[in-house]
């Protein structure tokens, strides 16, 4: 099993990044993928989540409305597209993900995060 995070980096505020999730060893389909966000000597947090399914999304408060994630199940990659970047943005990210199936019930993956760094 993997999680493989790119795509992080160094933004400018303002400016956009996006993340992708390569997943492998499991049945991606059938798993509910979120994406958390942790500073260092903070806990982690989930900063938007999509269902197996892929029609129905969740996101922090912080934030709505200018984060968008998605998903290519043909692909095995969730995307984490970030526009409008704060430096509270900055954190690593990480992919996760939970089997939500029959048979994949109780199953829960990390991958190794990506770091993103919002600063001027």
């Amino acid at each position: 099993v993997q999680l493989v995070e790119s795509g992080g980096g160094l933004a400018q505020p303002g400016g956009s990044l996006t993340l992708s999730c390569a997943a492998s060893g499991f049945p991606f389909s059938w798993y509910d993928m979120t994406w958390y966000r942790q500073i260092p000597g903070k806990e982690r947090h989930s900063v938007a989540g999509i269902r197996y399914l892929g029609g129905i999304t969740n996101y922090s408060d912080a934030v709505k409305g200018r984060f968008t994630i998605s998903r290519d199940n043909a692909k095995n990659t969730v995307y984490l597209t970030m526009n409008n970047l704060k430096p509270e943005d900055t954190a690593v990210y990480y992919c996760n993900a939970v089997g939500a199936t029959f048979g994949q019930l109780g199953n829960d993956y990390w991958g190794q995060g990506t770091q993103v760094t919002v600063s001027s």
